[in-house]
């Protein structure tokens, strides 16, 4: 009887350790999309995190510092690296995206101080949920602005 027990107290710790790793990995889960991939998947994404890229329209920035949030478009880029680099890199992407007006785009808001590398034509990395208005509600906001980091090399100083 007592290695009976023994037994099953090692199967139910067994199961509890496997249900709480399944349900862990299942509630942080976040799945990258592309913008276009998003708006396609439509319902399924409402109550689960994601991660989405797009390229920053300027104009369409706003930022009310009283609540402090910020809200702005981003516009479809490639999800792939090899896309990117096919299409001239990075900058060129991005300001492709901005300029064409029939690519897909979404409205973020996200609650929080206005990044400074929050521009036109910058990478916005977002994480969070899509709204039932449509509109995605960042908890992360990353930035990318190739231009800003893309740097001449310094001429060589001859004596």
């Amino acid at each position: 009887m007592n290695k009976r027990n023994f037994i099953i107290a090692g199967v139910l710790v067994v199961v509890a350790v496997v249900y709480l790793i399944i349900s862990g990995t299942n509630s942080s889960a976040s799945f990258f999309l592309t913008i276009e991939e998003l708006q396609a998947m439509e319902v399924e994404t409402l109550d689960r995190s994601v991660t989405v890229s797009g390229a920053v329209i300027g104009e369409s920035i706003t930022y009310d510092a009283t609540i402090p949030r910020v809200t702005f478009t981003v516009v479809n880029i490639p999800g792939s690296q090899e896309e990117i680099e096919a299409a001239g890199g990075l900058a060129a992407v991005l300001h492709d995206a901005v300029t064409a007006p029939d690519r897909s785009r979404l409205e973020v808001v996200h609650d929080g101080v206005r990044p400074d590398l929050l521009q036109d034509e910058a990478q916005a990395i977002v994480r969070g949920r899509v709204g039932e208005d449509g509109v995605f509600h960042a908890d992360e906001l990353l930035l990318k602005c190739p231009s800003r980091y893309a740097e001449e090399l310094p001429e060589q100083i001859e004596d």
